[in-house]
């Protein structure tokens, strides 16, 4: 895919997040790898609904801001994601209402508070997904701990905040935020019941195929 083509896509999908309201206003944004080793962010500021294509941030490979508008204040989240992990071609954050939610309760587990519902859930965003603790949105001392998180997993929580997805594409990352925004409705749905969820070998088994 040419970068023209990849602008394209990444205003399309975004305007279809913004369009069903897992982001509102200025909130959230949106990265990619490109082939030539640079990213394109959405810039700071910035609605998902209302982005121009030819103004979308240019970072070099060392994530220094070399065309577009100014790049959005956190870079360095995203920046965690594609340090921490090499399969990460894309990167989405969201203020989605639910994962988001979820992320405000004190009472679920730190380490992987959705549990195994769905089989989509499991296949897009994995086995585990971290909440990492509160920093106030753009503070860059959240990057060790973000990037910490990733490494072993594709998306996390920012307590308080919002969920952080990462996939192989543009496309994955978005139908991963997706399903997780999904999968965070089904659980606070639940919660107060005893649902039946995935066994450690369902789990296994789709992450053995389907990756």
């Amino acid at each position: 895919m040419t970068e023209t083509e990849t602008r394209t896509l990444l205003v399309d999908l975004a305007a279809s997040l913004f369009a069903r309201g897992f982001s509102v206003g200025s909130a959230g944004n949106i990265s990619v790898r490109l082939d030539d080793g640079g990213y394109l962010i959405t810039p700071t500021n910035s609605s998902l609904g209302r982005l121009n294509a030819e103004r979308i941030s240019r970072l070099d490979g060392d994530f220094q801001h070399i065309g577009g508008d100014k790049p959005s204040k956190e870079v360095f989240m995203h920046r965690a994601f594609y340090t921490a992990r090499a399969d990460a071609g894309a990167v989405v954050h969201l203020h989605s209402t639910q994962a988001t939610a979820v992320s405000c309760l004190p009472d679920v587990d730190p380490a992987n508070p959705i549990p195994p519902l769905t089989p989509y859930f499991v296949m897009r965003v994995g086995r585990t997904m971290p909440i990492v603790e509160y920093y106030r949105p753009g503070d860059a001392a959240m990057e060790p701990a973000i990037h910490a998180a990733a490494k072993s997993a594709r998306a996390i929580l920012l307590a308080n905040h919002g969920p952080v997805v990462s996939g192989k594409t543009l496309t994955d990352a978005v139908y991963a935020a997706e399903e997780l925004e999904e999968a965070a409705k089904l659980y606070l749905m639940l919660r107060g019941a005893a649902p039946r969820l995935l066994t450690p070998a369902q789990v296994d088994d789709l992450l053995t195929t389907f990756g």
